[in-house]
């Protein structure tokens, strides 16, 4: 059985190995959208997406429409299913695309519009699923395989699978983890469907939450907050937006914390919450002691703790801010 010809759509870094997957898996990329080359770097230079600049070496055909909100958009995604025999796709894979799809697009493809989410649907339908799971705590996420609705991430879901999240679990960790099994089950999904052998499921209506988008802001530490919440703020947002704090106005990122353990509550043994409990970066929180691991100052390289303290001294009682 031929394997079915695809629309790729997709912009992150988490779409390319999804792409690839396919691609080594047999199936004709008719064609590949991605967002339109942005402004990126100290010159401000345009650079296209990570999916772009893939599909680019691999010879495949980009289009980058700003939004599909024009009708002559939808028309031209459309007729590249209306055209049958060799020449017409037959579903479209959508990996962290970044646009919104329009019902005229979403029903174009006979197989409908497949998408990789890494969660497990309902909880963290939204922008931000790994990081949002992280910073709640969760022990367990996932992937789901989902057709594409009107909806946010409320489509019917056609494969599923789990990845536990351990105390060590980054964002960065988690994201290449999922991605690379996401990459997999879209494999595994298309065949099913194409046999007749998979059948989509309705989203449950219980356990629902959203990932709402991040920003820098998400980034800063509050003291107040128990260091547990905070060492998963660390693991959850680095790379972006970044974990920050300000000493003597200067920004210093917090790239690797723990939790001190045996640690006093309640701001450690009295002292305000943002403060330094020795010289070595342990930090009084709003319920025990976050110990900052590894740093960045501005315009410097990251440090370990030892090193940054011989060139940044930080004495017990100061306050970070």
């Amino acid at each position: 059985m031929p394997r079915p010809r695809l629309i790729f759509m997709g912009s992150a870094d988490f779409s390319v190995p999804v792409l690839d997957a396919l691609i080594k898996a047999g199936h004709e990329i008719i064609a590949v959208y991605s967002q339109p080359p942005r402004p990126a770097g100290r010159g401000q230079r345009e650079k296209p997406s990570a999916v772009h600049a893939f599909a680019h070496q691999k010879g495949l055909d980009v289009r980058n429409p700003e939004t599909f909100d024009e009708v002559d958009e939808q028309a031209a995604f459309r007729a590249l299913f209306e055209a049958r025999g060799d020449n017409g796709a037959d579903g479209a894979v959508v990996v962290a695309y970044g646009l919104k799809l329009p019902k005229a697009v979403i029903d174009a493809p006979r197989l409908g519009c497949l998408n990789v989410h890494a969660s497990l649907l309902p909880r963290w339908r939204g922008a931000a699923p790994i990081q949002r799971a992280i910073l709640e705590g969760d022990t367990v996420t996932g992937v789901s395989i989902m057709r594409i609705d009107e909806g946010m991430d409320t489509g019917p879901v056609l494969l599923a699978r789990k990845v536990p999240i351990t105390a060590d679990t980054t964002a960065e960790t988690l994201h290449d983890e999922l991605a690379a099994l996401g990459a997999g089950m879209m494999v595994e999904a298309l065949a099913g469907l194409e046999a007749g052998t998979l059948e989509p499921v309705p989203q449950s209506a219980d356990g629902v939450t959203h990932a709402g988008k991040l920003n820098r802001a998400d980034g800063r530490i509050d003291w107040h907050r128990p260091a547990v919440e905070l060492e998963r703020q660390v693991r959850a947002l680095n790379p972006w937006p970044g974990v920050w704090v300000e000493h003597g106005g200067e920004r210093i990122k917090v790239l690797a914390a723990a939790v001190e353990e045996g640690a006093a509550g309640g701001g450690a043994a009295g002292m305000l919450p943002g403060t330094l409990i020795d010289g070595a970066l342990g930090v009084a929180t709003g319920d025990g002691v976050l110990r900052l691991s590894r740093v960045q100052r501005a315009g410097r390289d990251p440090q370990d703790a030892e090193a940054f303290i011989l060139g940044y001294p930080m004495p017990a009682g100061t306050r970070l801010e």
